[in-house]
């Protein structure tokens, strides 16, 4: 594949991992972006809704999943969606279970392994007609993608052409164990604080045996999966859960062009979420590591953010694009 990819350097106010993080989800705002929604029934009695930019039945077709308790509403599933419809791709955001403002009908959520969700939007994508369909994801949404890619290997649909994952957890483990430490509190709490609202919203409406004062006293990846992601989705326990649903086992058998995205100074990643080794040894497999872009920032100048650039150059690199 020819893909030039521009160096990444940002201001000197920038190189820190938690203002890349923290500033884009404050105070970003990007226009320009109408969807259309369309809600996927799914075999189970749930549903998922599928933010369209472009015609549903477009040639190129971009699937963007965004990341923990997000949605096609945020910024930098925006600011993708954006970036790759100016080159020409349709973009389908598609919104995890639960996360689209309307709460799904089963007890069950979304989770880092849930890939059957994307497997159904991606059938569902080529169903409408795609003749070349790629795959993006951030954070969260970004393991489940490269653990489908994992999953589907050689054998994967040959309308798949390629794959983009960026800030990605790829071994949930070791990005559970880097967010317990005390620098990272703000943003556990933040998410503990809309996971817990959102399980005791369920335990109103469904007859589930969850501890909830425990679930609302949670302040650790460690302790919310143990107590509702795990028992609530057939795990035995949150590392059981961690175990099974990190794309990391899988990376070596990703059958197309995929790019994995992660900044060195990423506050949410662990040591082992840089797999270079895995890189080396799967043509496949691109992986970038600049020195700085924190968590699903990325920021420059201009509207368009370093990730959204690269990821829309390795897009149509694959299919033979020039940048």
């Amino acid at each position: 594949m020819d893909l030039h990819v521009p160096a990444y350097r940002p201001p000197l106010w920038l190189r820190s991992g938690h203002l890349q993080t923290i500033l884009p989800t404050l105070f970003r705002q990007v226009d320009g972006v109408a969807y259309r929604r369309e809600r996927l029934d799914l075999d189970d009695g749930d549903f998922l809704d599928l933010d369209w930019v472009g015609t549903a039945g477009g040639s190129r077709v971009a699937v963007v999943a965004h990341g923990l308790e997000g949605s096609s509403d945020r910024a930098y599933v925006r600011g993708m969606a954006r970036e790759l419809a100016r080159r020409g791709w349709t973009v389908c955001a598609w919104n995890l279970r639960g996360c689209s403002g309307e709460p799904n009908r089963l007890l069950r959520s979304y989770h880092s392994g849930a890939t059957e969700d994307l497997d159904a939007v991606v059938r569902h994508v080529l169903h409408l007609g795609a003749e070349a369909v790629a795959v993006v994801g951030f954070s969260l949404g970004g393991n489940l993608t490269l653990k489908w890619l994992g999953e589907q290997g050689a054998g994967i649909d040959p309308r798949l052409v390629a794959g983009a994952g960026v800030s990605v957890p790829v071994d949930l483990a070791s990005s559970s164990e880097t967010m317990e430490v005390w620098s990272r509190r703000i943003y556990m709490l933040r998410f503990m604080r809309s996971l817990s609202g959102k399980v005791a919203a369920k335990a109103d409406q469904f007859d589930a045996d969850l501890d909830l004062e425990a679930i609302r006293a949670a302040r650790t990846f460690r302790q919310f999966d143990g107590l509702f992601t795990a028992p609530v989705h057939g795990f035995g326990s949150a590392e059981d859960y961690w175990a099974r649903a990190s794309s990391l086992p899988g990376l070596p058998d990703i059958g197309i062009p995929t790019l994995l995205l992660n900044a060195l100074d990423d506050p949410f990643l662990g040591p082992t979420c840089f797999p270079a080794e895995a890189a080396l040894a799967n043509p496949n497999l691109t992986l970038l590591m600049p020195s700085h872009g924190g968590h699903v920032g990325f920021m420059q100048r201009g509207g368009v953010f370093w990730s959204e650039d690269v990821v829309g150059r390795f897009l149509d690199a694959s299919q033979g694009v020039a940048p």
